[in-house]
């Protein structure tokens, strides 16, 4: 069985202590330590990356693991927010989201697409965790976020991972260099967003029922 892991940073690994530990490897030794049936993992993300460049990448890069894959996640739409929210932050104006939304469901339905025409696939996506919950900003942004997802997953017949809820209230120790739990902690330079090496313990371990069912 194939899993393939689509993303950004996070599912690329930005902040474990070794690509082994980041989610999508650790998911993968999981699966193999309980079953019979050996798992491949395969992770197409970078740094950096919002739905376009996700979408591009699936088209030119990923195609042909896509098309053997018998499960695949896709994590993404952090980047898109949180460009638009350090820019009107250090702008000082105000965060209109709306368009960034817009624009993540418009993409993350192409992608989608994408996937289902050339992969029989079961596809899972995962919803985005709040890394400032005390920020009311990032919690509307990211809920809006969220809702996109899956409104977007359910007309795709795809599962939605919580990942949110499984962050909810332990973002402290659960994510690289937590800080206060706001947006102005960005404003040093580091973005105190990524899962530490027991966050992505957290997102593997809640993400494996979803990439054993059905096999």
């Amino acid at each position: 069985m194939i899993y393939t892991a689509l993303g950004d940073s996070i599912t690329f690994g930005e902040n474990a202590s070794s690509f082994a530990r980041a989610y999508p490897r650790v998911a993968v030794s999981l699966l193999n330590a309980s079953d019979t049936r050996k798992v491949i993992g395969y992770v197409l993300a970078r740094p950096g990356w919002n739905t376009y460049d996700l979408l591009d990448a699936a088209v030119w890069q990923g195609s042909s693991v896509l098309s053997r894959s018998a499960v695949v996640s896709v994590w993404i739409g952090g980047v898109d927010l949180a460009n638009s929210a350090l820019s009107a932050l250090s702008s000082k104006q105000p965060l209109d989201a709306k368009p960034i939304l817009s624009r993540y469901q418009r993409n993350l339905h192409a992608l989608l697409s994408q996937i289902k025409n050339s992969s029989p696939a079961r596809i899972i996506c995962c919803t985005q965790y709040n890394p400032f919950p005390n920020s009311p900003l990032s919690a509307k942004a990211i809920d809006g976020l969220n809702l996109a997802t899956n409104e977007v997953a359910k007309s795709y017949n795809a599962k939605v991972a919580p990942v949110h809820k499984w962050f909810e209230g332990k973002q402290g120790k659960l994510i690289y260099g937590y800080r206060k739990g706001k947006i102005e902690d960005a404003l040093s330079g580091f973005l105190p967003i990524h899962p530490n090496d027991q966050g992505h313990q957290v997102i593997a371990k809640g993400l494996v029922p979803y990439l054993a069912a059905g096999k």
